[in-house]
Formats: structure tokens, sequence, C-alpha cells
């Protein structure tokens, strides 16, 4: 805890054994950690508050993320929990993202460029949204070496965050991400509802990798895959 009452969440203070994801058994062991535990997490500590310090660090992983021609074709805009842009972002969410993503610390709005002005140029935007996934995931994997969960939504009115954050015309509103602390597995949120508290409850599921890894054709698993 720090004097001015904030809780500082860094690698070397990350709370241990606050929340176990619902699957851990059945992610592979060859992850690194930061991925095996990573889940979308629906349920926050809403008594987190997220530091100046962490929100820095979660930011300049985005900063340093890949992209074409170092276009960085990104943006960001930041409510935390109890200021007016994270009311500004509830108020534009949908019905059901409005049930659970306040309880984050922090909600992000992301924006990739997709034309030029007279100040802002790129040369390659055909890449832009692909490169603001990459950030994201930069985002994601910092949040979780921090003891930190993400999770990502679309479900918000485009048109009316593009308005109301006074958003250009050459940047186009993508998508939201969520960010904060998952709450412990005894912490009992009255305020969730119950069918948020089942969904974060329920077990990861992902394709098997013959089903999207090709080689040859389309279509044909990869020939590693297969004994």
């Amino acid at each position: 805890m720090r004097e001015d009452g904030e809780r500082d969440v860094t690698d070397e203070t990350k709370p241990a054994g606050r929340h176990t994801p619902p699957a851990v058994a059945a992610q592979p062991e060859i992850l690194t950690p930061l991925l095996r535990d990573r889940e979308s997490v629906m349920v926050y500590d809403r008594s987190h508050v997220l530091g100046p310090d962490a929100l820095r660090a979660i930011l300049e992983a985005a900063r340093w993320s890949p992209s074409a021609g170092n276009s960085q074709p990104w943006g960001f805009i930041v409510g935390l929990r109890g200021d007016d842009t994270h009311a500004g972002m509830v108020d534009v969410l949908s019905s059901a993202n409005q049930a659970w993503a306040p309880s984050a610390s922090a909600i992000i709005l992301t924006l990739h460029q997709v034309a030029t002005d007279e100040d802002h140029e790129i040369s390659y935007s055909d890449y832009a949204m692909f490169d603001l996934g990459q950030a994201v995931a930069h985002i994601t994997v910092q949040a979780r070496s921090m003891g930190l969960q993400v999770r990502q939504f679309g479900g918000f009115d485009h048109r009316a965050a593009t308005e109301r954050f006074a958003v250009p015309p050459h940047w186009v509103v993508t998508t939201g991400i969520a960010l904060g602390l998952p709450a412990g597995p005894d912490d009992d949120d009255t305020e969730m509802p119950a069918w948020v508290r089942t969904r974060a409850r329920l077990p990861r599921s992902r394709l098997p990798l013959e089903a999207f890894v090709h080689s040859g054709k389309f279509g044909h698993p990869a020939d590693f895959l297969i004994d």
C-alpha cells in the first residue's frame, strides 16, 4: 500500500493466489505462464486502483510493439474508474457490458489510423488494424506480468464513442479493453448479475492446431502436426 492509499501492482508486488483461472490444467504446459494463465476476466476487484506508474508500464508495452514501417497507427483513450472519461465510456457500452465492465480499474478504447490529414501521414494503413492488435496483445501480456487481467470487447456504440471523445475522421474507434485486478475466488460481488458470475467460471476452450495450421494447401493440416 502506498502512502497515497493506492495499491501498487508491479512484478514485485503482484498479489499471489488472489485468483486461479478456472481451466489452467487445460492449457498447454509449453506456454509461458503469462499466456497460460491469461483469461478474459469479467469479475474485477472494485477496490483496486490502477496507479499511474502501473498504467504507464502497460501502455509502454503497446508503444514498443511492432508495426509496419514503424507507422505506429494506434491510439488509446483511457478512462480510470471514477473519472469523467470512464463514466463516458460506460454510457456508450452495450447493456450486457454495462453489467460488468464498470468494475474494472480502467476501460480503454482502442483506435487505429485509417487515413491521413495535414498533420498525420500513414503509409501502411492496410496493416493498421493488425498493428493495433499486436499493441493490444502486448498490453495483455504486460498486464498479466503485473498480476492484472484484460478483457477485450466490441459491444459498445462506436459512433457515440467517436462523437463523445471527439475522435477525428482519420481515426476509427475499434475495440474496448477492460483492465484490472481479478476478484478473488471467494469474493461475492453482490452488484454483479448472476449470469456474469456464471459465465466468468466457464472453462476455456480452443480449436485444435490441426483445424487452422496448414501446409501444402489450405485445409491440409501442417505435416509436423500429423503423427
